[in-house]
């Protein structure tokens, strides 16, 4: 069951609904481009191995399905040992549905609630939940009847896995069986012992946790048992019906706008705790520690972290805290991506399909947008408070205090607060009272907080007008601080209002045109390279292709030119910013430097 192809034959003939599409191996790029035609775009071109969101894409015409094919197929032999590909129709607008099965070997096979999978990129999975808000219990029980029955079809048993596409009719199409757990327990002691290295842990699925959340089920307990020959003992239409809701957010190291791979060493790594006393709220599954290297050579999995509540609502806002608290320094991670899904409103009311990335980001994600007053208020009242704590400590009555000591009058700081990433700007008035609390006014706008921090440490945890706000004290900057709010890191200029009126004296830096050179956006391995000197390249155009964490990516022009100089070869490696490929210099970049 574990080969695309061979699962699809045996799933039609046990009844499964399955995905239109040509039935057998497809052999070579035009074979594919054919049978793409005689079942009409848009296609799945996957690998029949392929799994993780690896060695399968989306194509729309000729061209993608020639490309998808030949990334594919590479990425299939490079990461399974197996290019064997095919091809099917490729559902628009759909959910991605799990169900999980668990039998013994006396003839039990039972179905538990389902998992949604469709927050994804890459065709790989970056927020689940479990149950779903589209599966009503008519069609629950329809899916989980057909994966019992090809569980039983195949004599399968232990716990697995089958997949579907759900449309929005609740139509749905069988896609594979996982025919494993995967252990994550057991895993992590074999890193403990330096048989496997903590990325590979991490590269395997392991959405079970929500399952186990909302079952109150132990998944890797029942799996002992069966291996034991011990029978189960279920009612299934007790086990079916979920209890609370949880959710999974798969951390990733990697540039959240175009989900480029990070590389490096984790210099700094705070998990978030639980929320509740229980500590049953909050679960990180992870092999790494800090001081841990992320390298090229495995997934760019850190954490999958998964929270729980009796309902949706309750876990979706204890996912967006974990995410607040969560924290990592040392490589790039898409820890704002999260944050700004699970706060969308289209997410929060469930209205969601595999395209929601695509189309809710479709220049990518360029960070958490301030589009509510109340957002922009916050990050900039906690960002005044911040440089008050820190003036504070540095006075002279309260160094050696142990602990920030507001003094018996009450003080106050006039600032001009500015973002570099939006250009906002705005003048912030800061109080302390004697209480230990602050007043801060921000554009006429008065507000109230208290703010928990410890000068230079990570988290400062504050109440805004009874509302809870995190952000993350990053790093100092030269005239103020990066900070993280919402997930997403905010350069914050503090200036007292007389440095603000002079520093519009000051000349800006001039930037640094990087248009006429193509840079390498991640450490690798040069799979191929596209063009040769002399070439005229449109923009956009593929330049060459690097492989890292066993992806491959596609490295295209920045803009149309003339190819000046390739500068490396098919099996080079190349570090991250590493120049591949010289275009000729624009005019207008001819015009300036002359002048």
């Amino acid at each position: 069951m574990g080969d695309k192809i061979e699962s699809k034959k045996i799933a039609k003939a046990a009844g499964v609904h399955t995905i239109p599409g040509f039935e057998g191996e497809v052999y070579d790029i035009e074979d594919a481009v054919r049978i793409s035609n005689e079942i009409g775009y848009p296609v799945m071109v996957k690998a029949s191995a392929g799994g993780g969101g690896k060695g399968m894409r989306i194509a729309y015409n000729d061209k993608e399905c020639r490309e998808a094919f030949r990334l594919s197929k590479n990425e299939a032999k490079s990461s399974f040992g197996d290019d064997r590909m095919l091809v099917e129709k490729f559902i628009e607008e759909p959910r991605h549905i799990e169900i999980q099965l668990i039998g013994d070997k006396h003839g039990n096979t039972y179905y538990l609630p389902e998992r949604e999978c469709s927050i994804q990129r890459r065709n790989q999975k970056v927020v689940e939940e479990a149950p779903s808000l589209h599966i009503d219990e008519a069609t629950r029980k329809a899916m989980g009847e057909q994966a019992v029955s090809l569980a039983k079809n195949v004599g399968y048993f232990s716990a697995g896995t089958c997949e579907f596409l759900v449309d929005p009719q609740r139509n749905f199409y069988f896609l594979e069986m996982n025919t494993r757990l995967q252990v994550y327990g057991m895993l992590s002691l074999l890193s403990n012992f330096n048989l496997i290295m903590p990325q590979q842990i991490l590269s395997q699925n392991s959405e079970h946790p929500i399952t186990e959340y909302i079952t109150n089920m132990d998944l890797v307990e029942l799996m002992i048992r069966v291996a034991a020959n011990q029978k189960l003992f279920f009612n299934q239409s007790e086990i079916a019906k979920p209890k609370g809701w949880a959710f999974e957010s798969r951390v990733y190291a990697e540039d959240p706008e175009k989900y480029l791979p990070s590389i490096g060493r984790l210099t700094k790594y705070i998990e978030p705790l639980a929320i509740t006393a229980s500590g049953h709220d909050v679960r990180c599954d992870t092999g790494i520690v800090e001081g841990s290297e992320i390298s090229i050579y495995y997934d760019p999995m850190i954490c999958k972290l998964c929270t729980y509540g009796d309902t949706r609502e309750i876990a979706r806002q204890r996912m967006e805290s974990a995410l607040d608290r969560y924290v990592i320094k040392g490589v790039t991670h898409n820890i704002p991506l999260l944050r700004d899904v699970v706060s969308h409103p289209r997410f929060a009311a469930g209205k969601i399909s595999t395209k929601f990335l695509g189309q809710e980001y479709p220049d990518g994600f360029k960070g958490a947008k301030l589009d509510v007053e109340r957002k922009k208020v916050q990050l900039f009242a906690m960002s005044a408070v911040v440089h008050a704590i820190k003036d504070l400590n540095t006075r002279s009555w309260v160094k050696g205090a142990g602990s920030l000591q507001i003094p018996e009058h009450q003080t106050k700081w006039e600032l001009n607060v500015s973002l570099k990433k939006t250009g906002e700007s705005e003048r912030v008035f800061v109080l302390a009272e004697k209480d230990g609390s602050w007043k801060v006014s921000v554009g006429g706008q008065t507000v109230s907080a208290n703010v928990n921090w410890v000068v230079n440490t990570p988290l400062c945890d504050g109440v805004i007008d009874g509302e809870n706000v995190v952000v993350q004290f990053l790093d100092p900057l030269p005239t103020g601080y990066r900070l993280q709010y919402l997930g997403t890191k905010f350069d914050v200029t503090i200036q007292s209002l007389r440095q603000h009126e002079l520093s519009k004296y000051m000349k800006e830096k001039p930037r640094i045109d990087l248009t006429s050179v193509i840079l390498s956006p991640m450490p690798g391995t040069v799979v191929s390279i596209a063009v040769r000197e002399g070439d005229i390249v449109a923009q956009g155009a593929e330049m060459g292709v690097v492989e890292a964490m066993k992806m491959q990516n596609v490295i295209r022009a920045p803009r149309a030119g003339k190819v000046k100089k390739v500068l490396v070869k098919s099996g080079q490696s190349v570090a991250g910013d590493e120049i591949m490929v010289e275009l000729e210099k624009a005019r207008s970049e001819t015009k300036q430097t002359t002048a």
